[in-house]
């Protein structure tokens, strides 16, 4: 079944108090999909983020990230009040997620939610009393992290005190009671988030919606995961990393790119039969309808960095653990709907390896005009079984990109797609080549689908500060645009 989609980040939203939340702005983009003719609302990661906004450096692989919970159905729970809201300073322009605002304001606001919640017998409602019973696993474990965490100021998990640090029972049993009450409202959160978050799916897929989502391979090494699972990870006895995650030097970054995450101990993940990421896919499953596996090729090999390096010029590839996880996978949770993020040098090793999963790959149209060679992200190469893009969340706006491309590559682009010169909106030229293509799936960022410029970056890798933060304007989803997309959405049959 032919089908399109739209990439839009949560944070993205239009939403009040300084970022996109699940509220009513989120609701009216299901309807504007819907209005649209499309059948996929792709988001990045829901994972709460810290040092840096990035949502693939999040202190839980699990917990939902408090930003988005809408504190518009706190007011109307009578958990908050407006104008305790209006009070808070969340950034001047609407248009730009300023983080250390949204950081200074919300958790406050969400502390003070959370007391009179309380206060109404929240613990003693079975909503409560199930969510807190079904996500113990990992519950438990991270609002115990991230009180000891604000307990010590914020510092990262290796600037603990040894005690807490490696877990030490008495330790645990010490810093549970001190911070009773601070984990009680992090169960709040969570609770809060994840309530709102079902809610607004279930809206999505009764109008015929399916969320898109992402998860990243590895986790942050200043999370819970690695502080209440440490055996799972490339550790050594001080609960430090052995060797870190990233890639070698490619077309995005000359030194390579340094994630800085800590690497799996994949002999001990085969000996468990893969039961963490087991139990990790099968939540990622009831949080999204599909879900896009960030750094794919990870599985078949990755890139081990030596800890304390300044770049990941001086890693190596190791081997991963293949076919045995998907194997596992497919046995344990039936067949689900993946994407394989199989961007980047892709060895005959990985190809087959997402060949034989049956899972469909992406590309991307702005990778494919290199005047020096053939790609196989030009359109004509494409099979049916992948998703094709524009660009994603790691690219430039298609209109930014394309005004910056070499001349020798514009021109070829330009003779490609037909495109006349002086030509405006060249954006929807890229655009009509994704959903014309033979690709079963196409997935267009919003800011394509807008014409904005480099701007509405969403990320540049390998680069700290000014990402994450676009916004999109509240007038942007307009009768008009939603009727333009669903006409070519029908005219390439993808209804």
């Amino acid at each position: 079944m032919r089908r399109s989609g739209i990439l839009l980040p949560v944070a993205s939203l239009p939403s009040p108090y300084g970022i996109g939340t699940f509220s009513k702005e989120a609701y009216a983009f299901v309807d504007f999909l819907k209005a649209s003719g499309q059948k996929l609302w792709q988001i990045l990661p829901l994972g709460a983020t810290g040092y840096g906004d990035s949502p693939y450096q999040s202190f839980s692989t699990f917990a939902g990230n408090p930003y988005y919970i809408d504190l518009e159905a706190l007011c109307k729970k009578g958990y908050l009040k407006r104008a305790e809201c209006n009070a808070c300073d969340f950034g001047k322009d609407p248009e730009v997620v300023d983080y250390e605002k949204i950081y200074l304001s919300r958790f406050g606001l969400l502390k003070k939610a959370a007391a009179a919640a309380y206060a109404k017998g929240l613990e003693k409602t079975a909503g409560y009393r199930e969510f807190v019973t079904e996500n113990k696993d990992w519950l438990e474990d991270y609002c115990l992290y991230m009180a000891v965490k604000d307990g010590f100021d914020g510092v990262c998990l290796s600037e603990w005190d040894e005690d807490i640090r490696l877990r030490r029972p008495e330790a645990l049993k010490k810093y549970r009671a001190k911070y009773e009450k601070e984990i009680g409202i992090y169960r709040f959160i969570q609770y809060e988030f994840a309530i709102q978050w079902q809610a607004l799916k279930a809206y999505a897929n009764e109008n015929g919606i399916q969320i898109v989502g992402d998860i990243p391979i590895y986790v942050a090494y200043d999370s819970a995961d690695t502080w209440a699972d440490p055996e799972l990870f490339l550790l050594d006895s001080e609960g430090r990393p052995l060797a870190v995650a990233g890639c070698p030097p490619d077309a995005f970054s000359a030194t390579g790119q340094l994630w800085g995450n800590p690497l799996y101990r994949w002999e001990y993940h085969k000996e468990t039969g893969f039961s963490w990421w087991m139990k990790r896919l099968d939540y990622c499953f009831k949080l999204y309808d599909i879900v896009r596996i960030d750094h794919f090729r990870g599985f078949d090999e990755y890139w081990a960095i030596p800890y304390g390096d300044a770049t990941a010029q001086n890693g190596k590839w190791c081997k991963g653990p293949g076919y045995a996880l998907f194997d596992t996978m497919k046995k344990q949770l039936g067949e689900k709907q993946v994407i394989a993020e199989d961007l980047g040098f892709l060895t005959k090793s990985v190809i087959r390896l997402v060949k034989r999963t049956g899972y469909p790959g992406m590309k991307i149209l702005q990778f494919a005009f290199d005047s020096r060679e053939e790609s196989d992200y030009l359109p004509h190469n494409y099979t049916r079984n992948c998703v094709v893009y524009t660009g994603t969340h790691d690219n430039d706006t298609t209109l930014s990109w394309y005004r910056s491309l070499p001349p020798k590559d514009r021109e070829f682009a330009r003779q490609y797609l037909h495109i006349p010169r002086g030509k405006k909106e060249v954006e929807w030229e890229f655009i009509r080549a994704a959903l014309s293509s033979v690709a079963d799936t196409a997935i267009i960022p919003m800011q394509d689908y807008l014409g904005l410029g480099g701007e509405a970056r969403i990320n540049l890798p390998s680069t700290l500060g000014g990402n994450w933060v676009w916004r999109m304007g509240a007038d942007a989803c307009t009768p008009q645009l939603a009727e333009r997309i669903r006409a070519m959405t029908k005219l390439y049959g993808r209804l």
